[in-house]
């Protein structure tokens, strides 16, 4: 059996990926745009590549980088609220034919919740759920997804987390600082980053191709209590919010994670 996996994207949530799967005795091949992580990573037991993905086509060592993995993980940000410009899609167009050529089998697109419109009423989100975004972040994530899911020359599955977060990197941090916060009263939709890890290393162990996810612990807090509760916890100042306007939100259903993949979240929301 070949264990050997390519992950794109070794940074915050990718290394420990990788560091995981490397204790469960696979192979890792982890890319990074930065010639300074190399080290890092080797360091770690991951065989290093630079790889960045371009509007333009470009080589740097993408087919490398894939050579003799069956199994791709796709792990970067759009990057779209630095560069509103710029075009993903595009960026993972260009990285298709190289999947090809080495013979990738398996591909898993980390993609986000995202892709959901917030409404009043906060609809139950599930995996069968028809992506809506507006925004153009999300409907860059749908086309993405669409263009990897459609293609023949490999099985696709899609991980859409809901907002990440750990005891180091957490979004109440940012929020503590803002004033007027909208949709106060809106479901809190997070995962812990171990979790994350522990979804995505089910999916792989239990062959689970071809298919969607949606991934958020099961809690679901209005914001204001949440993130009022964390910033006390984290003796940070509490966030001011508007209550005066309504509030959209969703809630994100984790079903499918808890039965396709027997999978328990481990990290709930007040303890990461």
């Amino acid at each position: 059996m070949n264990k050997q996996i390519s992950i794109l994207g070794t940074g915050w949530l990718g290394l420990p990926l990788a560091n995981r799967l490397i204790a469960n005795g696979y192979s890792i091949k982890g890319s990074t745009t930065s010639v300074d992580k190399l080290d890092i990573l080797k360091n770690s037991g991951i065989d290093p590549y630079i790889v960045e993905l371009k509007e333009t086509k470009s080589e740097n060592q993408k087919a490398l980088f894939l050579e003799n993995s069956k199994i791709l993980i796709i792990n970067v940000p759009p990057g779209l609220r630095r560069n509103p410009e710029s075009n993903f899609v595009t960026k993972i167009e260009h990285i298709i034919p190289y999947i090809i050529t080495s013979g990738v089998e398996k591909v898993l697109f980390i993609s986000s919740t995202s892709v959901y419109t917030d409404k009043e009423g906060f609809p139950e989100i599930t995996s069968d759920t028809i992506p809506n975004a507006t925004k153009n972040a999300g409907k860059q994530l749908i086309e993405t997804e669409k263009l990897l899911t459609s293609h023949p020359s490999f099985k696709a599955t899609i991980l859409r987390f809901a907002g990440l977060f750990d005891s180091r990197r957490h979004p109440a941090t940012m929020l503590s600082k803002r004033k007027n916060i909208q949709n106060p009263l809106a479901p809190v939709n997070l995962i812990h980053r171990e979790d994350c890890i522990g979804v995505i290393q089910k999916i792989i162990e239990m062959d689970q191709w071809d298919q969607i996810f949606n991934a958020s612990y099961p809690d679901h807090p209005a914001k204001s209590e949440y993130y009022s509760t964390i910033c006390k916890q984290m003796n940070l100042p509490i966030p001011d919010y508007d209550f005066e306007s309504s509030s959209k939100g969703k809630v994100i259903a984790s079903t499918k994670v808890n039965e396709s993949l027997q999978y328990d979240f481990t990290h709930d929301l007040y303890n990461s």
